[in-house]
């Protein structure tokens, strides 16, 4: 039985000079799009630039993985920042990683925000409407209005969406969900979900049945157009490439959104 198409994405070019946390090329081989960092949580420009270059020769879409500056904190600390300097911060990025792409011969294809900064526009009006205030001018400057990448319901979303700007829904497939469908907090237990084969089977789930298990039990509903992996976990790379061989097998059919 064929279902619906599942994008793959996963977080790239988390490294800053020497230090290297995920292993873009394996990656690359396996997901259909990149969330690439963009120097504020993680990244450097030699960083961009390469990622940039690798995804564009390996035909996956590129998306601008934006951030609080908070490199020390690896972009996981909450910051209180005004929605107009959030808003400048955040086009800042996007504009940085698109100079890469486009000299890679590619363009930025999408938006998601990363870390602390994704889990506050869950339900923060004010910091969504910064991401959305970023994407629109960027639309000004450029004449694309991107897709905002992001968990289905939240703020940012529907912000998004209230602007006309295009809205994909996502899921994780190694992250635990609390009963309303948000993500369990990682100073919690059972918030990253390490047992590939148990992330194997919630991924094939999400994508077939449009259904995932809370930490409490339940089963909720998880409709999503892409499933995250996380690319800065061990083994991360062969778990991915596992998840779209089941997937395949599944009936599910792996390509991007955008």
């Amino acid at each position: 039985m064929e279902h619906g198409p599942v994008d793959l994405n996963a977080d790239l070019g988390e490294g800053f000079g020497r230090w290297q946390l995920t292993d873009d090329q394996a990656l690359l081989s396996v997901v259909t799009s990149a969330n690439v960092a963009c120097g504020f949580h993680a990244g450097d420009p030699s960083t961009m630039r390469r990622v940039c270059e690798l995804a564009v020769e390996r035909g996956v879409r590129i998306g601008a993985q934006v951030s609080y500056r908070d490199l020390a904190g690896f972009g996981r600390r909450a910051m209180d920042v005004p929605r107009a300097e959030l808003a400048d911060e955040i086009a800042y990025q996007l504009g940085a990683l698109d100079l890469f792409a486009r000299a890679a011969g590619g363009r930025v294809a999408y938006l998601k925000p990363h870390g602390a900064l994704y889990n506050r526009v869950v339900s923060d009006e004010q910091q969504a409407g910064a991401v959305v205030d970023a994407l629109l001018a960027y639309a000004r400057a450029d004449g694309r209005s991107l897709p905002v990448l992001g968990l289905p319901g939240s703020a940012l979303l529907r912000a998004a969406a209230a602007a006309g700007l295009p809205v994909v829904g996502e899921a994780f497939a190694d992250r635990g969900y609390t009963p309303v469908g948000t993500l369990v907090p990682r100073t919690e237990p059972g918030a990253v979900l390490h047992e590939p084969q148990t992330v194997v089977d919630r991924a094939v789930g999400m994508a077939r049945d449009g259904a995932v298990t809370a930490a409490d039990g339940s089963r909720i509903a998880v409709r999503a157009r892409s499933l995250c992996l996380h690319g800065d976990t061990p083994g991360a790379a062969a778990l991915a490439g596992r998840v779209r061989a089941a997937l395949e097998q599944a009936g599910v059919r792996v390509e991007a959104f955008a």
